[in-house]
């Protein structure tokens, strides 16, 4: 990857771990705040909502390195995750072999 392609995937994957980590706290005040279920239930369900989101989080995030980049930004894209503005500035071939629909992710 070349050197401008890993500074602007820098600041995709850092975008794109705050838009997650929002999303994933939304997800959880939720499931805290839901008064229907009972406080025992809602407290399971919470665990295992936020230990599938943290290895879900690994999943797309974890090893910071070029050798992991392409594969974390199809991850990134795939989840909607990428900020639409700092893609546009990726080369044309880091979005062609990142585009998650090339692999049918």
């Amino acid at each position: 990857m070349k050197e401008s392609d890993w500074k602007i995937f820098k600041q995709i994957k850092e975008k794109a771990i705050e838009k997650f980590c929002s999303q994933a706290l939304k997800e959880f005040e939720e499931v805290i705040t839901d008064e229907k279920e009972h406080v025992h239930n809602r407290y399971l369900l919470l665990y295992k909502l936020v230990e599938n989101t943290d290895k879900k989080m690994a999943l797309i995030f974890d090893d910071h390195s070029r050798s992991k980049a392409k594969i974390q930004l199809i991850a990134i894209r795939c989840e909607g995750l990428a900020d639409e503005h700092l893609l546009s500035k990726l080369s044309g071939e880091i979005l062609e072999q990142t585009d998650p629909d090339r692999f049918r992710w």
